[in-house]
């Protein structure tokens, strides 16, 4: 179990990024890195230059949701092998730069405090070039997640209406809260029945923040169910490439503007 004191004495040194977007789940499956590669495109296509960060530092699989096959990725760039810069690739097809990570590289997910560090740093001096940055966190709450988390200037947070999923969301809300009280923090409902029934999913986790941590982080959007959803990552395209058109796919739009709308 982690405990409160090891949580405030690992607050990350590297500065806060004001162009960052985490995004968080607490909780694997709920479609946290499709919409990392969603909602990137969807800020590419507003004409904002954008950087794809894939931070999941032990089950990264952005590259394989498109289709690159990166000669530099993260592993390099832990391991001193390359410049982050020398890892950021460009997506045509998205208009987008991407750091992709290496899936299946499990071991990174528990990087000394030093490479941590030396890795946050590294992002801080390359997302000023950008008007944007996502990252696409692993799921849980260990110290990796939760640094990387704190220097976005904004967490939204990914979850379903599945009872594990809210749990999972909660304590990660939580943790968040205790290493960075004031911590801009958003919900994000995926794969919503509609949107009436994010809006009540989103109210009962409202609910419990209220409830017992004093806060009420706000909605930033509800995504619905959408069978394309399934059909993108199949075949390696990005959803709004495919199938623009789509229900997902306009209300991923809808949050990009939102946030691009919301200091």
């Amino acid at each position: 179990m982690v405990e409160i004191a090891q949580i405030r004495a690992s607050s990350p040194t590297a500065a806060t990024l004001p162009n960052a977007f985490a995004i968080a789940s607490g909780k694997g499956g709920v479609g946290k890195t499709w919409l990392s590669v969603t909602l990137c495109h969807a800020l590419a296509r507003a004409q904002k230059k954008t950087l794809l960060f894939d931070g999941d530092l032990g089950l990264a699989n952005v590259d394989i949701q498109l289709g690159l096959e990166p000669h530099h990725d993260l592993a390099g760039v832990i391991t001193g092998r390359c410049r982050l810069n020398d890892a950021i690739v460009t997506y045509d097809k998205g208009g987008f730069d991407v750091v992709a990570g290496r899936s299946g590289s499990g071991s990174l997910a528990n990087l000394s405090a030093e490479r941590l560090t030396g890795l946050s740093t590294a992002l801080a001096e390359s997302a000023p070039t950008y008007d944007h940055v996502i990252l696409d966190l692993g799921a849980g709450v260990e110290r990796t997640v939760r640094q990387l988390a704190a220097q976005a200037q904004t967490s939204l947070v990914v979850t379903s209406d599945e009872p594990t999923a809210m749990t999972d969301a909660y304590a990660f809300i939580k943790l968040m809260l205790l290493q960075q009280p004031g911590i801009d923090v958003r919900i994000v409902i995926n794969m919503a029945a509609s949107e009436s029934e994010g809006e009540r999913t989103y109210a009962t986790l409202r609910k419990a923040c209220t409830s017992f941590l004093k806060t009420a982080p706000p909605l930033a959007g509800v995504i619905r169910r959408d069978s394309k959803v399934k059909e993108a990552i199949r075949n390696q395209s990005p959803l709004l490439m495919r199938y623009p058109n789509c229900t997902a796919a306009g209300d991923v739009e809808a949050l990009a503007r939102r946030l691009l709308e919301t200091p």
